[in-house]
């Protein structure tokens, strides 16, 4: 049985950024990172809109408002230092009604809360000089808003986490974790180890690695599949970088918006409807234990019960493309069914509790011998290295290493 100081389970661009700087601290310690898929980054991180997120939206004094432009900054020196290709493209956030204004107005406000720079309420005439195919009464600019590979950065987390003397094991499935006076016992699909200490960064499986020791604190994870279209290449020159309607302050999610890529590309999405399968990319993807699971779960019910019109307005467009095409000529009205193709998807782990409440913001639970990153959406990758901090913090407070 191999032994380590610390396991952490999951390489996405969490998990590995927190390896890092685990290898990077505490060199003489042993850190393993365990990752049940072939490779690195292939869930949220891989399927995610790649965007470096500047802080607009985050309610302040949250750890999202507090991580996202200091993550934003330091994610760019990283590239910088390691050559990994950005863009800052800019996003606008465009009010197309007058109804929305005020909501455009409180965003600005928020984000100047949270120390994003240069965000600018600009007009029509200002808008279309941004984006000339985009319409509205007003928007909002963020020109510290860009566009990266976060597979790249994550490969090159990994890469360092490895040079630094860490241990990357791929295609690694936890089986079960025991919690010992000692450590922890993990029985993997490779072999067993023990750890003096685990940190669980498994995203769409968190909560269910948490449930071996007892660190959900009540909360559950239930999946969210976003479907995008990418628009065809002589179209995709009518968006110049990120245009983003008002969002619904109620919900985490930001509406369905024109993303473009750092390949050139441009996505147009994503909607959020309910996925049958933690890891169900497409419509017809379905796990039986899984669904039984969310069905079984008091706090879906209750979040059902608040939220049903919206889940169904979701459902009606992920199953009728028109109405997804309707969405995205509220801002760019050039749009028609015939300029997007090649549909794919994500799948987002949204933390609930069990009254039904949507956990907007990060959610990191500790205990004796382990630490769980329960929820960790948008901006965690922006916010990567911050979050990776904190992290670090919490083991040097807690963990006599």
């Amino acid at each position: 049985m191999k032994k380590f100081d610390i396991a952490i389970i999951g390489g996405g661009i969490i998990g590995l950024a927190t390896a890092m700087r685990l290898a990077e601290g505490f060199p003489d310690r042993k850190v393993i990172v365990l990752e049940k898929e072939d490779d690195v980054a292939l869930h949220q991180t891989g399927h995610n809109s790649g965007v470096i997120h500047a802080g607009i939206y985050y309610a302040p004094g949250s750890q999202k408002a507090g991580f996202c432009y200091s993550g934003n900054e330091e994610l760019r020196r990283y590239c910088d230092d390691y050559g990994i290709k950005y863009e800052m493209c800019g996003k606008l956030i465009v009010a197309t009604h007058d109804t929305e204004v005020r909501a455009l107005e409180e965003l600005h406000d928020r984000g100047v809360a949270n120390g994003v720079p240069d965000l600018e309420v600009v007009g029509p005439e200002r808008l279309r000089e941004i984006e000339p195919h985009a319409a509205g009464v007003m928007a909002l600019w963020s020109p510290n808003t860009g566009i990266i590979d976060y597979r790249a950065v994550s490969a090159s987390y990994a890469e360092r986490f490895v040079t630094f003397g860490g241990e990357l094991s791929t295609s690694t499935e936890v089986l079960n974790i025991a919690a010992t006076q000692e450590g922890v016992h993990i029985v993997t699909t490779k072999e067993e180890i023990y750890a003096a200490k685990l940190i669980n960064c498994a995203g769409l499986q968190a909560d269910q690695i948490a449930k071996h020791m007892d660190a959900t604190n009540g909360l559950r994870i239930l999946p969210f599949r976003g479907e995008f279209f990418s628009l065809k290449p002589e179209v995709a020159r009518m968006v110049n970088g990120l245009i983003y309607p008002v969002p619904d302050p109620s919900m985490p999610f930001l509406g369905v918006h024109f993303t473009k890529r750092i390949d050139g590309t441009v996505e147009a999405g994503p909607n959020a409807v309910l996925s049958f399968a933690r890891e169900g990319y497409r419509k017809t993807d379905f796990n039986i234990r899984e669904i039984l699971g969310i069905l079984t779960y008091r706090g879906f019910w209750g979040m059902s019960k608040t939220h049903w019109l919206s889940g169904l307005e979701e459902q009606y467009r992920s199953w009728f493309k028109y109405k997804f095409v309707k969405s995205l000529q509220k801002l760019v009205p050039e749009i028609s069914s015939q300029d997007i193709w090649r549909p794919s998807a994500g799948v987002r782990a949204q933390c609930v509790d069990r009254t039904g409440k949507l956990i907007q913001d990060f959610a990191i639970v500790e205990r004796s011998n382990s630490i769980h990153v329960l929820n960790a959406p948008s901006p965690a990758a922006t916010a990567s290295l911050p979050i990776s901090d904190h992290i670090l913090t919490l083991v040097k407070e807690s963990w006599d290493l």
